[in-house]
């Protein structure tokens, strides 16, 4: 079984795009253009969401089960290495997948991920909130979905094209596949204690009106080799939000020879 994943025209390395929980790959709309100038970009959608499946196997939505999709994208489109970004969740994940595996990488960029760099205390509670919140959405659907915080209908300072084309793709979201996301994704998503691992050069692009992200941005400053950190006026969805300023650092950033 594959995610899903659009593979575009570019110049340059392959660019793997992983997105957010409740996202998709209208994600990167408002960045594609400028990405396709230094890159090739592959825009995959997580389990359940957007247009991939919904399997049952708990083991394909662990991280570390995703690490091994991203593994077998590459290996399917025959690269050595790639340039990789994500976002929210998909920061997380990738944030793994460098870890795992920095011979696979030629850069990383990732912006605000609370669950990536989250301490023991909100993985314990995550962990005891998991199984509620998970056969909530089994049961209730969209409609529990729908009144999430982080659903997109509550994203108020994306371009309104976007806006549109993440509540198109949020009616595509399965719940069984959300569920199974809260249930086994994002409780094991924490990498805070590798975090002193890296070897890949990695840049941070900050949305700095996230508030509750700026511990865990000056802990990974400390803590993180190999990184840099750009901070934009813009909150979490800081690649839609500041979506201009966002293609100018991670372009010159991802074009530099390495």
């Amino acid at each position: 079984m594959k995610l899903s994943c659009d593979v575009h025209e570019g110049t340059g390395p392959y660019l793997l795009l992983v997105h957010g929980v409740l996202s998709s790959r209208a994600q990167w709309q408002p960045n594609l253009a400028a990405l396709r100038r230094v890159a090739r970009p592959v825009v995959v959608e997580l389990w359940g969401h957007g247009r991939s499946r919904s399997p049952e196997d708990p083991a394909l939505y662990q991280p570390s089960g995703y690490v091994r999709a991203f593994e077998e994208l590459r290996v399917r489109l025959g690269i050595e290495r790639w340039l990789v970004c994500g976002q929210s969740l998909g920061a997380a994940l990738t944030l793994r997948y460098a870890l795992d595996h920095p011979d696979r990488f030629i850069a990383h960029v990732f912006t605000n991920s609370v669950s990536a760099l989250a301490d023991a205390d909100w993985v314990t509670q995550t962990r005891a909130a998991a199984p509620g919140l998970a056969n909530a959405i089994e049961h209730g659907g969209q409609a529990v979905i729908e009144r999430l915080p982080i659903h997109p209908v509550r994203a108020t300072r994306i371009p309104p094209a976007t806006h549109r084309a993440l509540l198109e793709d949020a009616a595509l979201l399965d719940p069984g596949g959300v569920a199974r996301t809260f249930r086994y994704t994002v409780p094991d998503s924490s990498v805070r204690e590798r975090a002193a691992e890296n070897r890949v050069p990695a840049l941070l692009v900050c949305g700095e009106r996230e508030n509750r992200f700026r511990p865990h941005r000056e802990f990974a400053e400390r803590m993180m080799p190999h990184l840099e950190v750009v901070g934009l006026d813009a909150g979490h969805a800081v690649n839609m939000e500041a979506a201009d300023a966002f293609a100018v650092a991670a372009c010159e950033f991802l074009r530099r020879p390495r």
